[in-house]
């Protein structure tokens, strides 16, 4: 069981402003990741804000994690998500944060995993609130579920850009991901490669990246894992392998230091993605350091990136190659200032906290970023 300690039941801090507030993350990589694992990185910085915001957070996690995170995933685990055993793994890892959460009270559940989470956090009775972000794609199906537990839980958006995506759907809020900034200054000083760190997979569109850089004379890196299916498999060994040399270099899974030092040298991130990507979280880590973006105008690319301050949008292959001869007009002080405010921790969990108090008082939040 959880320790309560002087803790009422539900509701009981609505009014009082302190909240007890349970947050269940997927069980694939610990909080925070010490590499892949950019929703983990969300709750990590959502957990942190709100305790140091005088909240009672328990939080669910994977084996690894830090202080204050109940770790109920296995470490293993992680390995399992997109493969066969996906599904059993997060049913167990459910089963031990109901069990865990049994005969205990909260004024708001924050769930992050997945449909199932959901269903049991609505029904559990552990909380009088509970809030699911929805951090993939609102999916015909998805919608259909959606629309039928919407009166029983506040739906939250990523952007603007996926919100619009599912009409019938009545989406709370619009709260964007956040980025953990470093305290140091932006550097002006950049060396002229491009980086892009995400999953090799064609939606990723790392295949574009390597045209643009080349045809815009500069290096490209390319950083992250490659996607655990037949096509993910096969486009890298197609359609990336074969460029890997001087010209183009090849990290599978960067993180702490390593990350942080590519990132902030890059004359700018890239990211010609292919799919209507809900939130490109690389794309903040990029900009609160200083590095501009070059991005097509897909998704919620054009939510997320100011163009001429924190990077350029194009509409096409062409168009990247053009902004990327317009690097130098970008200051990396002004970018990071910009980026760090937008994408700020202490921002988001300003926004989910309205959330939970207008979900505790029936109200209904304007779905606004």
């Amino acid at each position: 069981m959880i320790p309560t300690g002087q803790h009422g039941w539900g509701g009981a801090h609505i009014g009082s402003g302190r909240l007890r507030i349970a947050i269940v993350a997927p069980p694939w990589y610990p909080l925070p990741p010490r590499g892949y694992g950019g929703t983990e990185l969300v709750v990590h910085l959502l957990h942190t804000e709100l305790r140091a915001m005088g909240h009672d957070v328990v939080t669910f996690g994977a084996e690894g994690s830090g202080g204050g995170v109940t770790a109920l995933g296995e470490a293993s685990w992680g390995r399992d998500l997109g493969g066969a055993d996906e599904t059993a793994r997060m049913a167990t890892y459910l089963a031990r944060v109901y069990d865990r959460l049994s005969g205990e009270r909260f004024d708001v559940v924050h769930d992050h995993s997945c449909l199932a989470g959901l269903v049991l956090a609505i029904h559990s009775g552990v909380a009088p609130v509970v809030v699911h972000t929805v951090h993939g794609e609102f999916l015909e199906a998805l919608c259909t579920f959606y629309s039928a537990v919407q009166e029983r839980a506040r739906l939250c958006a990523i952007s603007q850009s996926q919100a619009a995506t599912a009409p019938r759907v009545r989406v709370a809020a619009v709260v964007p991901n956040a980025v953990d900034a470093p305290s140091a200054p932006a550097s002006r000083t950049r060396e002229r490669y491009l980086i892009e760190v995400a999953r090799i997979t064609p939606d990723k569109g790392q295949h574009l990246a390597i045209q643009v850089a080349r045809r815009a004379g500069r290096k490209l890196i390319l950083a992250g894992k490659v996607e655990r299916t037949g096509e993910g498999e096969t486009y890298f060994e197609d359609q990336i392998e074969p460029h890997l040399g001087r010209a183009v270099e090849y990290y599978p899974n960067v993180a702490g230091a390593e990350k942080a030092r590519l990132i902030s040298r890059a004359a700018a991130g890239i990211f010609p993605l292919q799919w209507p990507e809900p939130f490109g979280l690389a794309m903040a880590e990029c900009m609160v350091v200083g590095t501009p973006i070059l991005a097509l105008r897909i998704g919620s690319a054009p939510e997320l990136i100011e163009d001429g301050v924190t990077g350029f949008l194009a509409d096409d292959v062409e168009g990247l190659v053009q902004a990327a001869t317009r690097l130098d007009q970008i200051d990396p002080l002004r970018c990071a200032e910009v980026a760090r405010k937008r994408f700020s921790p202490r921002l988001m969990a300003e926004r989910y906290l309205q959330v939970y108090t207008a979900g505790a008082a029936g109200q209904r939040l304007t779905a606004s970023a």
